[in-house]
């Protein structure tokens, strides 16, 4: 045994395993998501962006992470 227990989750679909006490702030740093660019749905709630850091995932959550993507914009 390592010391460290492992949850199983879902992410945008696919099933992943993190180490138990992950928040979804680490999560999100982990996957190279910046925070302030993304939107993360956490067992179909919206999850507010100053809950990120605080919220430990728990076994069996489904999250989905919708990343923001700028630009596109006309000319003028």
């Amino acid at each position: 045994m390592t010391g460290c227990e492992l949850i199983r989750l879902t992410v945008n679909g696919e099933g992943r395993n993190l180490e138990e006490n992950t928040t979804v702030g680490r999560l999100l740093a982990a996957m190279g998501a910046h925070s302030e660019r993304v939107a993360v749905e956490l067992n179909l709630r919206i999850l507010d962006k100053s809950a990120y850091d605080d919220t430990i995932l728990k076994d069996g959550d489904r999250l989905e992470i919708i990343g923001f993507v700028g630009g596109g914009g006309r000319g003028a």
